[in-house]
């Protein structure tokens, strides 16, 4: 089997299969053999495991999962790469490979099809622009999974897993804590891949909450809540949740006292378990 990781193999196969790089698809393929391993590791990925894998490249981490794993269902949405793949992964008989959007498919059917009696597990190495839909259409769809272990741009991460009630945080923070318990792992530089992008990465893994939070009256409310309370970072939380709420500005400032918070709080101030006490109390003053 060919070392995927090597840069003299990628070219090799570039060259084999008229294949180039997609910009527009965020297409850098790693080329640090340590990662792979690294990931599967951290993933907590064993003979266990059915492993849905988002973006293949040429197959290097898809290799490493088919070796650990019982079970490895690809999805890869640029038709370019199926060739390649049926050459590289040929050695493996635990992997199907998808043609597809992961964004238009249906995850909880694929799952019941694909990986009966197993735990299901989320790897991938996400392209940048991409990150955060993907991210939380995996969160919001529910998905019998155990955790999404994936490689992101470096702020990302940052942002995925930042506490509440920091400078870091923002909307999307507090929506991966409400479904998962989101960590970092380890940064990988940006000379591990090819071509080589213009920062640096991190794999994080979220673990997924058996349960969300209990003790939200309105999850709807709750999300948008939090949406305007971040729409608009550097005034004081009270101007932009006055206003998608339709409330008196002067109601709200009441009610943040009540709640012991200050009339001057910014959204990066606030805890989790404050936003979920805000969003209550609101909810149940009709402040909806």
């Amino acid at each position: 089997m060919k070392n995927l990781s090597n840069i003299e193999t990628i070219k090799d196969i570039c060259k084999r299969y008229g294949f180039e790089f997609s910009k527009s698809l965020g297409q850098n393929f790693l080329i640090n053999p340590t990662v792979c391993p690294d990931i599967v590791h951290m993933g907590n990925i064993n003979e266990n495991t059915g492993v849905i894998e988002i973006g293949t490249g040429f197959g290097v981490l898809t290799a490493e999962l088919c070796k650990n794993a019982k079970k490895v269902v690809a999805i890869e949405i640029d038709t370019k790469l199926l060739p390649v793949l049926k050459e590289t992964l040929s050695p493996y008989n635990n992997v199907k490979v998808i043609n597809a959007d992961v964004l238009k498919l249906d995850l909880n059917e694929l799952i019941k099809e694909e990986f009966e009696g197993m735990e299901v597990c989320v790897c991938a190495n996400l392209p940048y622009y991409i990150t955060s839909p993907i991210i939380m259409s995996l969160l919001e769809e529910r998905l019998p999974i155990k955790s999404i272990t994936v490689m992101v741009q470096k702020e990302a991460a940052e942002r995925l897993c930042a506490q509440m009630g920091t400078r870091a945080c923002g909307a999307v923070t507090a929506a991966v804590r409400y479904f998962s318990e989101p960590q970092i792992l380890f940064e990988v530089s940006r000379e591990s891949f090819m071509p080589s992008p213009n920062v640096d990465s991190s794999v994080i893994r979220l673990d997924v909450r058996e349960q969300t939070p209990q003790n939200v009256v309105s999850e709807e409310h709750f999300f948008k809540l939090v949406k305007a309370s971040f729409s608009q970072r550097r005034k004081t939380l009270a101007n932009p949740v006055s206003a998608a709420f339709c409330v008196k500005k002067s109601d709200l400032l009441d009610l943040l006292e009540k709640v012991s918070l200050k009339r001057t709080a910014r959204a990066e101030e606030l805890s989790f378990e404050q936003f979920i006490t805000l969003s209550n109390e609101m909810f149940e003053n009709g402040m909806k």
